[in-house]
């Protein structure tokens, strides 16, 4: 499982998309919609995991838990 952030970038020119623990971004983006769609796949694809939203100022705007891809859907 991996945390995902999605914050301001540092210079003010995006948002980034930052696993938890991590100095760089995975990937930066002029929206903050762009971001958090993009983290998405991320989680999924990592395990699952929580995606917290911070805004322009540094708080926490929201956070959601995100589960793995089910590698075994029911049909239909």
């Amino acid at each position: 499982m991996a945390d995902y952030w999605v914050v301001e970038s540092k210079d003010g020119t995006g948002w980034s998309v930052r696993r938890a623990g991590s100095e760089r971004a995975s990937s930066v983006h002029d929206t903050q919609a762009q971001a958090i769609r993009a983290a998405h796949p991320l989680i999924r694809n990592s395990g699952g995991g929580e995606l917290v939203v911070h805004d322009r100022h540094g708080a926490i705007r929201q956070k959601d838990t995100i589960s793995k891809t089910d590698p075994y859907p029911p049909p239909g």
